[in-house]
């Protein structure tokens, strides 16, 4: 704990912040109104409290300092006066203390906190169930604070998978150009004493092998890999698979002129489909029929996948669908999904041609 850091990526003020700070500067005059024994330095108190809410992310050891550092002051110096029910909102502090502060600063800041409960509270009874509350919010900005970096982890190992079965894709393809240019070359060196044009014939072939090589290279920069089996890489063609096996039955759709398209997109298109399939077939309730369609411009490939089921999201943390979009984002496209109009749910990708 004292070698924490800072959670990473802290808004510094959202929407709910300003609606609370607006919702509680009337709700506390209103209470220094309806309750007439209570002493309008607790509701002055309170009311001087409230901003502290606006940097309660970005300096949450200052605002904890402050809040509970002059409630204590000034139960000592007004002679003890009653809180107000307005105060309540302070437990968010503490709650936001360990939800963004350093380890240090949380330290730092439960002393206070629990300090002050121990200065405040007379009897036995109180100072138990005060600091049962007060440790209840810091308890609570932990747990959401690691169950947030759990869920961060889970989503960079999404991320780090679908790198790795790209670069297999991208590592059988490169390997047949390879594979291609040793066998020319080779056949142009046997021939070339009888026949000195084959030698030049395969040079061109060479080349043209090692271009798109090396197209496919460039798509390899910063895409991490680690040593695995290689599965066989798929592209359009193998779309037709997808109607075969039981659940909902799929059809597939191809427009368009397919023959160019680069490995390593047509690769990306099986995927992005095959998931959707299965994401279709186990989510969509109710659904007849999953329609698979591939468009093939000039300059872009689409896929479109659609079924007639209800409208429910393939599960609560989307890991799949995020792989799909790490996928379409590597080779600069595109890839977003969610319900359709009326009944549904559409997948829509967009890559290029030349990834």
């Amino acid at each position: 704990m004292w070698n924490e850091p800072r959670p990473p990526g802290a808004p510094r003020r959202v929407w709910r912040d300003y609606a609370l700070i607006g919702l509680l500067v009337p709700v506390a005059v209103l209470e220094g109104v309806l309750r007439p024994e209570l002493p309008w330095s607790a509701v002055a108190l309170t009311l001087a409290l409230v901003p502290t809410l606006w940097w309660r992310r970005s300096h949450p050891l200052r605002v904890v300092v402050i809040a509970f550092g002059a409630t204590l002051v000034a139960r000592f110096v007004m002679g003890g006066d009653p809180d107000t029910y307005t105060a309540v909102f302070m437990l968010i502090l503490p709650y936001s203390l360990s939800r963004w502060g350093s380890g240090r600063e949380i330290l730092a800041g439960a002393a206070v906190v629990l300090g002050n409960v121990a200065l405040s509270m007379t009897g036995l009874t109180d100072l138990v169930g005060a600091f049962a509350v007060v440790s209840m919010a810091l308890l609570a900005g932990i747990a959401i604070r690691f169950r947030a970096r759990f869920q961060q982890r889970e989503r960079d190992q999404v991320k780090l998978l679908e790198r790795e079965r790209l670069a297999r894709d991208l590592h059988d393809t490169v390997a047949h150009h390879v594979s291609a240019m040793a066998i020319r070359a080779q056949a142009g060196l046997a021939r070339a004493p009888k026949d000195p044009d084959a030698a030049v014939e395969a040079l061109k072939v060479i080349e043209a092998e090692a271009s798109r090589a090396l197209a496919e290279m460039r798509t390899m920069v910063r895409v991490l890999r680690q040593p695995a089996e290689l599965d066989p890489a798929r592209g359009v063609a193998d779309l037709v698979e997808l109607q075969k096996g039981s659940g909902v039955p799929v059809e597939v759709e191809i427009h368009g002129d397919v023959g160019e398209i680069m490995p390593s997109t047509g690769a990306a298109i099986f995927r992005l489909a095959q998931e959707s399939v299965t994401n279709a077939r186990r989510h969509a309730r109710h659904a007849t029929r999953i329609h698979v369609m591939v468009t093939a411009e000039a300059a872009e490939i689409r896929l479109r996948v659609t079924d007639d089921g209800e409208a429910t999201a393939p599960g609560a943390t989307g890991y799949g669908l995020l792989g799909m979009a790490e996928r379409a984002t590597l080779l600069g496209g595109t890839c977003e999904a969610g319900p359709a109009p009326g009944r549904g749910w559409t997948v829509t990708a967009v890559l290029p041609r030349t990834a």
